[in-house]
């Protein structure tokens, strides 16, 4: 099944939607569609997003979501086009906030996310690789947080940044505003893998049926208490964890997936 978030730029034809979805085998793939633009994040395309995402939440026949961009990059960042076309403050703290709940809403939406990067990912665009749960590239795939060459530090993709990769690599990548290759990505660990361009479709694609094969409950708990834990001392976290998996073992999909490891048969997963 495929659809498009409704969501204009008023600077592109009316009827072009700013993201696509399509739908299958409990996978939903959305597609940043501002090719001519390097997918840039206007307004329009992150409410569009937004939308998006906020229905896959409440979709309980999607297991896992794929973020990609049309035409030869990612996503290139904010705007800045659009940023300087009426300078105010209110008018950026509005930008900033509405980007910084989009990156909010990736980590809380009950499914995980998963970064296909072709292309550049630069700025903003490298802070929603990684915010993504996951993320793969094709090795031709090139990031930056590029802001310090402007003038303008890269402090919101910094958020995301420094809590994807080590300290060190993310100010290097902060305060010189380089391109780094996607191999370099990988060791750092801003990305999953990077693979050959012709295999990024397949790998994702692989990653994500594995990932819609589980208990989609299961699936939105451990998702939910990774972020919660990640930031407490190590005492909470293993107390909260602990709540959490307790909790886990009460539920259906928990009996079932135990009962149908013992028995040696596939389990049936009902949600609850």
């Amino acid at each position: 099944m495929s659809a498009a978030v409704s969501t204009q730029d008023p600077h592109a034809p009316q009827d072009v939607p700013l993201v696509l979805r399509e739908d299958r085998d409990g996978v939903a793939t959305l597609t940043l569609n501002r090719p001519k633009a390097r997918n840039a994040l206007s307004v329009g395309l992150m409410a569009a997003l937004q939308d998006a995402l906020d229905a896959i939440h409440e979709d309980g026949s999607v297991r896992a979501v794929v973020l990609a961009g049309a035409g030869g990059a990612f996503c290139a960042g904010h705007d800045l086009k659009e940023m300087r076309a009426a300078p105010s403050r209110e008018l950026y703290e509005a930008l900033f906030t509405q980007c910084s709940r989009l990156m909010l809403t990736i980590n809380r939406v009950r499914q995980p996310v998963i970064a296909k990067v072709r292309g550049v990912a630069t700025a903003a665009g490298c802070q929603l690789v990684a915010t993504c749960d996951l993320a793969y590239c094709e090795e031709e795939a090139r990031f930056a947080t590029p802001g310090v060459n402007i003038g303008l530090f890269c402090s919101t993709p910094m958020v995301a940044l420094t809590r994807a990769v080590g300290r060190k690599a993310a100010m290097e990548m902060l305060l010189l505003g380089d391109l780094i290759d996607a191999e370099e990505a990988e060791r750092i660990g801003l990305v999953n893998r990077a693979v050959p361009a012709e295999q990024l479709d397949e790998v994702v694609d692989g990653v994500a049926a594995r990932i819609a094969s589980k208990s989609p409950l299961t699936l939105a708990t451990g998702k939910e208490a990774f972020y919660r834990q990640i930031d407490l001392d190590v005492e909470n976290a293993y107390a909260y964890a602990a709540r959490v998996m307790t909790e886990n073992m009460m539920a259906q999909d928990a009996a079932e997936g135990i009962d149908a490891f013992l028995g040696k048969r596939t389990p049936v997963w009902c949600g609850r």
